[in-house]
């Protein structure tokens, strides 16, 4: 129910305008939601597609899909929260429920608790980057990651290959540690060479240059290895015609599965150019014989009623407890108002900007909600670059 009572968003006004602060009608929490005060924010990509793309956009439209808060009120039958717990959660990216406001009132099984050993800046990081891991491995690539994790279990095609084109994003480092936890053992990558030492520590088993032709003959040939027997699986962290798909259908096996994050990447955001998408994931490019291909859609979870009930409020902070995954690095970005660090953040996406000697870096910028109880600091994750 909303109130007479309003509070400020940053939102989206038109397609590549400057984001703009609207006040926003508070909403009390009916049964089954929690109204939580936003301290934390992370931009993704997914950011950059509707600020400069328009993607699903009504203006003006609320940005921000990742959020990291305090609980304020909660609503009739949750049980899992109460007020004063600090939680984190991948939200729908529609207007109201939208990450980038002072306040959201949202569905409780949207939200975990952040752990102990975790920082909040870090934690706003995770969200949207590991719920996409999970629903593309178990949903689209139907990779078995059985929860809670049966004593001494093996997977029944651990050796089967798993390809992960651009493994040094935010999605696919946590992609290899998820693998790794679960026994895979046939995980080769292609990211940059300056994060080959990285990305074997955190699970994969070869490593090669994506911008290589000698490494990428090289892989061709491993994969055509397995090709006649077990089907290889390939995930695209990247979801570009040109730098992600393109390749991938020169060295893909006959036959091969292939999820590809979606919106797939025609032409970048420039600062004097509209990007281009499309949710075509195969006639773009020419696939072998075989090959399947499918959009990874992350905000579609919430049909598997298992991962509806138990991925955010139960696996995310469990597997971050146990150390199975850990956060990305988090890079601050900063600026003098609430409204400057949204755009400052949105801007570094637009740039695809990268940090010397930083291993894909999350972005966090501060804002006003340790001296006013408000919307306080952004973070972005540089879940495409390499």
């Amino acid at each position: 129910m909303s109130t007479n009572i309003t509070h400020a968003g940053v939102a989206i006004v038109a397609p590549r305008a400057p984001l703009q602060i609207i006040q926003v009608p508070d909403t009390k929490p009916s049964a089954g939601q929690v109204l939580v005060e936003v301290h934390w924010v992370g931009s993704t990509p997914f950011d950059l597609h509707q600020a400069d793309g328009g993607l699903g956009v009504t203006p003006p439209q609320i940005l921000g899909d990742t959020a990291v808060g305090a609980v304020v009120e909660v609503g009739e039958g949750v049980e899992h929260l109460k007020v004063g717990d600090q939680v984190f959660g991948f939200l729908p990216p529609v207007h109201k429920q939208a990450a980038q406001q002072e306040f959201i009132t949202i569905p409780a099984h949207l939200l975990g608790k952040v752990p102990q050993n975790v920082k909040p800046e870090a934690a706003a990081t995770v969200p949207s980057s590991f719920v996409t891991t999970w629903h593309a491995l178990t949903s689209d690539l139907s990779i078995d990651l059985p929860y809670p994790k049966p004593a001494d279990y093996t997977p029944p095609n651990a050796s089967a290959p798993i390809l992960l084109w651009g493994a040094s994003t935010s999605v696919g480092q946590y992609v290899l540690q998820v693998l790794k936890h679960y026994g895979y053992t046939n995980i080769p990558v292609t990211a940059s060479p300056r994060h080959h030492d990285l990305l074997r520590s955190l699970g994969a088993t070869e490593t090669y240059d994506y911008t290589s032709s000698e490494d990428l003959a090289r892989l061709r040939d491993v994969l055509a290895q397995h090709g006649s027997g077990e089907r290889v699986k390939v995930l695209d962290n990247i979801g570009s015609v040109e730098g992600s798909m393109e390749p991938l259908s020169r060295i893909t096996p006959p036959g091969s599965l292939v999820a590809v994050l979606l919106p797939v990447i025609k032409t970048h955001a420039e600062q004097d150019r509209a990007p281009e998408y499309t949710l075509d994931t195969h006639s773009l490019v020419n696939w072998k014989e075989g090959v399947q291909t499918v959009g990874v859609r992350t905000h579609f979870y919430e049909a598997n009623e298992v991962l509806k009930r138990d991925l955010q409020p139960l696996i995310m902070p469990e597997l971050l407890v146990q150390g199975v995954i850990t956060p990305n690095k988090t890079r601050v970005v900063e600026g003098s108002t609430l409204l400057e660090r949204a755009q400052n953040a949105i801007d570094i996406l637009r740039r695809r900007e990268r940090v010397p000697d930083e291993k894909v870096p999350s972005l966090a910028h501060l804002s006003d909600w340790e001296s006013n109880p408000a919307f306080a600091r952004t973070t972005a994750n540089h879940t495409r670059n390499e």
